[in-house]
């Protein structure tokens, strides 16, 4: 827990791909002011050893942390919480765990009242900075960066998910005579997508680019909508594009195509960022909201969880979409720890792609993985 002066912000500055560092009075700008009184970390029941994962293991073949169904076991504020959550949809899968926890009164269980609110990163990060909104479930954008670069109180507090190995959501490219997905030129090609420059998406597409000549810097970008993307390739309007489970099912197999990289396995590139409320003002009410999401994990989204059909019944009902739908892509590794470096790698692409400003934000000041391994009983 960390003391925090007032929060007031003279100036916000929000494009559709960077958040401006406008001068923020009253908040630290190093996001580590003068530490109050350590939390009190115990030990949980059912959350054991595999509960927590080295920071520092990147392997693809990683599993990520588990407790028992059911844990950690809800401990109920003295007094009701309201929190607002804002999210980019909830129509994405990656989202159902938090649909699932409110449906099914994980949160109510912990004495938290949790709204799941639709808005857009730039729209709703001023507001999390603000504490108008008191968490956003999202992702470390270049926007989120150059905001905590500009004084914002923001923290990334845990992971949503990594792939499956057998997904192949990601980078796909319509071959010219001659290529083939292990020699595919990238430099000049044009590539479709709904993702901007400064999404996460940048760190991987960035990595698959350079492996084939390409690199972020070398080739054009032509914004579609969801539903213009996979036709664009196909037409020709575009060379490539980046192709979201399950559009991706539409190519698979056909030889006029290959794929040449999705996220990395094992490596959450977003989930849920906490504002000063959260950080600062009212940390127990965080640690509460983590418990409950990690229960979630654990009770509901353990494993292949898609081999319940009932349950996918349920997941397509809570998500507004076609069970067939839901059921043609692999379950996602749903995944509450965050990477060690995944900051630095990220910032790296949005370098590459022109979209950050100023020196990079160390990965101290946007990440701060305690709220998690307190919830699971973890001493650092």
């Amino acid at each position: 827990m960390r003391t925090h002066t007032p929060f007031t912000c003279t100036v916000v500055l929000v494009t559709a791909s960077l958040l401006g560092t406008a001068g923020c009075a009253g908040n630290d700008s190093t996001g580590d002011s003068a530490a109050a009184a350590p939390r009190t970390v115990k030990p949980v029941a059912g959350c054991g050893a595999g509960s927590w994962t080295d920071p520092a293991a990147l392997a693809p073949d990683r599993k990520p942390a588990r407790c028992d169904k059911g844990a950690p076991a809800a401990q109920p504020l003295a007094k009701k919480r309201k929190i607002t959550v804002a999210t980019g949809t909830l129509s994405a899968e990656y989202v159902a765990p938090l649909q699932v926890a409110v449906a099914k009164g994980e949160f109510a269980k912990e004495g938290l009242d949790v709204e799941l609110k639709v808005l857009p990163t730039p729209d709703a990060l001023p507001l999390l900075a603000r504490g108008d909104v008191d968490a956003q479930w999202a992702a470390p954008e270049a926007a989120v960066m150059n905001g905590i670069h500009g004084g914002f109180d923001i923290k990334w507090v845990a992971g949503n998910f990594s792939p499956d190995p057998t997904s192949k959501s990601g980078l796909w490219v319509r071959l010219k005579d001659g290529e083939s997905a292990d020699h595919v030129e990238m430099a000049g090609r044009k590539m479709g997508t709904m993702i901007g420059k400064g999404s996460v998406i940048a760190y991987p597409m960035d990595t698959s680019l350079k492996k084939h000549g390409g690199g972020l810097d070398k080739i054009s970008f032509q914004q579609l909508g969801s539903a213009d993307v996979l036709t664009a390739l196909q037409n020709g309007g575009v060379d490539s594009a980046w192709l979201l489970d399950p559009i991706w099912r539409k190519v698979d197999g056909d030889k006029k195509y290959a794929f040449l990289g999705g996220q990395p396995v094992g490596e959450p590139l977003g989930g849920l960022l906490f504002g000063p409320t959260l950080l600062d003002k009212d940390p127990d009410a965080g640690v509460a909201f983590l418990r409950a999401y990690i229960r979630t994990v654990n009770t509901y989204f353990a494993g292949d969880y898609k081999s319940d059909p009932a349950f996918v019944a349920e997941l397509a009902k809570l998500m507004k979409t076609d069970e067939a739908t839901l059921r043609s892509t692999p379950s996602m590794r749903m995944d509450w720890e965050i990477r060690k470096g995944t900051t630095d790698r990220l910032q790296e692409a949005y370098a590459d792609s022109g979209v950050s400003k100023g020196a990079p934000v160390p990965e101290a000041k946007a990440v701060d993985r305690a709220m998690y391994s307190e919830a699971v009983g973890h001493k650092f």
